[in-house]
């Protein structure tokens, strides 16, 4: 049996579709700058007293450097819906979760533990 490896340019058109996207030199050093200055912004938020808005400040920053390293650096930006949605579920479960220990801490005082 003959093997026919005539496709009728099926192949190429799968090869031209799933290939690898080529970034810039200019766009990596951009997000490096800019990951370099929102650390210097985030040490000198430090050293501010924002009272209670320190940490949300703090983590609003990490959180927006974090999409910056997974869009960029992690090619987020172009990669495929399935790509994209395995990322926000995994984004989704680490909320769900935070979200489960604030309610165990949120809640610990409600039922009195003999002995107090």
């Amino acid at each position: 049996m003959a093997h026919d490896h005539n496709t009728g340019g099926q192949d190429e058109n799968l090869t031209e579709h799933h290939s690898e996207h080529i970034v810039p030199i200019g766009i990596y050093i951009a997000v490096f700058l800019a990951l370099i200055v929102l650390t210097w912004v985030t040490s000198g938020v430090a050293t501010l007293d924002l009272g209670r808005l320190n940490i949300f400040v703090a983590l609003s920053i990490a959180i927006f450097k974090a999409s910056l390293v997974l869009l960029f650096f992690m090619h987020l930006k172009w990669a495929t819906r399935l790509t994209k949605m395995i990322v926000m579920s995994g984004i989704y479960w680490l909320i769900l979760l935070l979200f489960i220990v604030m309610m165990d801490l949120w809640t610990r005082g409600w039922m009195g533990v003999p002995g107090r």
